[in-house]
Parts: structure tokens; sequence; C-alpha cells
């Protein structure tokens, strides 16, 4: 007798057949997917820096290196070449204004010294024997006047007396006229001897007058070679500190040499390096604050140096109310300049992501944390721990900070987590 044989509904070559047609529409599902556009990469959110964007007080501020100095710094220069012959202190010493610190030798100062000691001792001899050539002569014209005077008097007398006996014909006309003109000629010859003597007067006035302000040069000359031999003892000009002394016996120092500095130790200023790129934006009473021993110190500029060198710019800055315990001059300090007023902003931490993006763009973190994808974004100022966010982000997005250095072209990270 005839069985019915059932007729099987799922053979094994049409398991198959959909198997192959399952394993194709599914190489075809992740070709579409893996060239759709979006390149992605694998990486361990343990390998990464995740950061919240968040809004807060913000002040944009810049990191400086500030040096401490004295407030005040003298130079020591030596204002006479010289062979260094003593050291009455040495380098660290504390001084007190007027304190000799060495003493140098400068043979030809010490000769024009004598020299021009000499010239002003015969300038003085000079002077006096010229002041009393001059006297003698006076006290001749004088003389000379006195005789032309009593002269005068005589032809005076002698011609009114003979006026009177022509008058009365007891003498006769030539001799009255003899006596008239004696008189005549003593009246001018006293004329003369007085402008003679006027003119003598004038002469020996500016004689002296012109000896005495030689005299008197040459004694400024030598009163500035009797400084400059007094000067070959350096001598400290104010209180402070003796310091960067740079002197040994029997070494020769020129004229303007270096040969120390005296710091004055009443008060302390800081001294700072700024970027090129500040420089319009840096001006008198910005401050700024570094930490010392745990504790927060402020700063104000109030000198701003324009010369530019090696990029940089300089600024003297002051403590302002408290000055630290125990800072000391050469220490450096890390200072945060502050650029703007504190205002509300929207922050972004920073990262290394800068370096690759410029600040463009950053990995923002999905919603469902299983992913992070490009936004655009702009920035603002930033301090040394944020950026200001312009536009892209807002408060509570996440975002990927760390270093984007070996994503390349990625569009999308896959975040994964062990």
């Amino acid at each position: 007798m005839d069985r019915v044989i059932a007729k099987k509904k799922w053979t094994t070559k049409k398991l198959l057949t959909i198997g192959g047609i399952v394993a194709l529409a599914g190489l075809i599902a992740a070709s579409i997917y893996f060239t759709s556009g979006k390149k992605r990469l694998n990486v361990d959110t343990e390998r990464i820096t995740i950061s919240e964007v968040k809004k807060s007080a913000f002040q944009e501020t810049i990191p400086v290196n500030g040096v401490v100095l004295p407030i005040t710094t003298i130079y020591l220069d030596a204002t006479e070449g010289g062979r260094v012959e003593e050291k009455y202190v040495e380098d660290g010493t504390v001084m007190k204004k007027g304190q000799p610190i060495l003493r140098l030798s400068n043979p030809d100062l010490a000769l024009n010294l004598v020299n021009q000691e000499t010239s002003v001792y015969n300038l003085l001899t000079q002077m006096q024997i010229a002041n009393n050539n001059a006297q003698q002569n006076t006290v001749t014209k004088l003389n000379q006047m006195t005789d032309v005077e009593n002269s005068l008097k005589e032809a005076e007398r002698v011609y009114n007396l003979n006026k009177k006996l022509f008058a009365q014909k007891v003498i006769g006309e030539q001799e009255f006229r003899q006596s008239e003109n004696a008189y005549n000629y003593q009246i001018q010859k006293k004329k003369l001897t007085a402008e003679i003597l006027r003119q003598d007067s004038v002469s020996t006035n500016q004689q002296i007058t012109q000896a005495r302000q030689l005299y008197v040069g040459s004694q400024n000359a030598l009163d500035l070679t009797r400084k400059k031999v007094g000067d070959l003892i350096v001598r400290s000009p104010v209180d402070g500190q003796l310091t960067s002394l740079d002197a040994e016996l029997g070494q020769n120092k020129n004229k303007g040499e270096r040969l120390g500095q005296i710091d004055v130790l009443s008060g302390f200023k800081v001294r700072a390096d700024i970027d090129e790129h500040y420089l319009s934006r840096i001006y008198n009473d910005l401050t700024g604050t570094f930490e010392f021993a745990n504790k927060t110190y402020k700063l104000r500029i109030v000198k701003v140096y324009s010369q530019i060198t090696a990029s940089r710019f300089q600024v003297d800055m002051l403590f302002v109310g408290e000055v630290p315990k125990g800072i000391r001059r050469g220490q450096t300090l890390q200072i945060r300049l502050a650029l703007s007023d504190e205002t509300e902003a929207i922050l972004l931490a920073k990262g290394g992501f800068f370096q690759q993006t410029g600040g463009n763009w950053i990995f923002k973190v999905s919603e469902n944390g299983n992913t992070a994808y490009k936004v655009n974004i702009t920035l603002g100022r930033s301090s040394p721990d944020y950026f200001e966010v312009m536009e892209g982000l807002k408060p509570g997005d996440k975002v990927v900070t760390s270093s984007y250095e070996n994503y390349g072209d990625m569009q999308e990270l896959v975040l994964k987590k062990n």
C-alpha cells in the first residue's frame, strides 16, 4: 500500500540560501553604514577627559612669571678708572650711606692733581703780584694827580693876581698873558691826568677781574680733580645691601665699568615678562594675584617698559596690601594677571583638544553618553583654566577636552567602557 510522504518545508538548500541572503544584506548594510560619510572610532572613556560646560564667574587672565627685586637698585660704576688696591667689605654686606667699599689707584690722576695744585698756586702768586703792581701804579697816578692839582692851584693864584695887577696897569700885558696861559695849561693837564687815572683804574679793575676769574676757574678745576681722586674710594651712596660686587685685588677697572650694586632693603617689587601680543592691553594699575605659602597676594602694575626683547616686554609691579613674609630677592612668582573685570560667562575647561582644533570645533558627548560628535564652536577670552564660549555650546553640555592627536579626520567617537 502506497504511503504519503510529507514534503519538508526547511530543506538544507533552502536554509543555506536564506543564510546567504541575510549575510549579503548584512554586508550591504555594513558597507552602507561605514561608507555613509561618517568616520567612527572606538575610544576607551578611561583614556579621555570629558568636561562639563558650565556658567560661572569669569575673568580674563594670563599667566606671567615675575622675579622679586629690591624696590630700588643703585648701580655702582667706576667714575674713574684704576687698579683695585683694597677691598673694605665683601659681597652681601649691609652698607650705610658713605661707607667705603673699595679703593682704586690711578697714578695719572694723582699726577694731574699735583700739577693742578701747582698751577693754582702759581696763578694765586701772579694775581697777588699783579694786585701789588696795580696798587703801586695807582698810588703813582694819585701822586701825579696831587702834583697836577697843586700846580693848578698855584697857576690859578698867579693868574688871578696878575689879572688884578694888569687891570691896575701895574704889570704889562706880556706877563699877564704868560700867567693866563700857564693857568689854562694846568687846567688841561688836570683833565688829562684825571682821564689817565680813570682809564688806569678801569684797566686795573679789568685785569684784577680777569685774574680772579682765571684763578676761580683753576680752583674749580682743582676741586674737580680732588673729587676725582676722592672718587677712587668707592662709597655706598645709600643705605642698603651690597650685591654683585665684581672687583678683585690687583684688577684694573676702566672708567664707567660696573663694580656692583646697592639694593635698597626698604621694600620689594616684581618684574614680570609678558608676551608682546598683549602690549596694547597692558597699562598701569592692572592687577594680578599669586599664591605664596598657601595664601593669595595681590600685585599692581606701576610701570610698563615698551621695549621689546625676544618677543617679550617687561612690567614692574608693587605689592598691594600685605607683603609675603619670607620672600627673597631673585625669587620667581607665578602670577595671574587680570585683563578684564569679573563677569558671568559660559566656560569650557582648557585641554589638549585646542592644539588640533584651534578652538573652532569640539567633540560633544551625546545625551545617551554612547557617542561624541563634532560641533562647531566659537571661543572668546581665556584664563589659565577656561575658555569663554561664545557660540556652539550651552551649560550642561559634556565635551571631550583631552588631546585629539590620534583621531585624524574622524567625525564621531564611539565611547566604550571597560
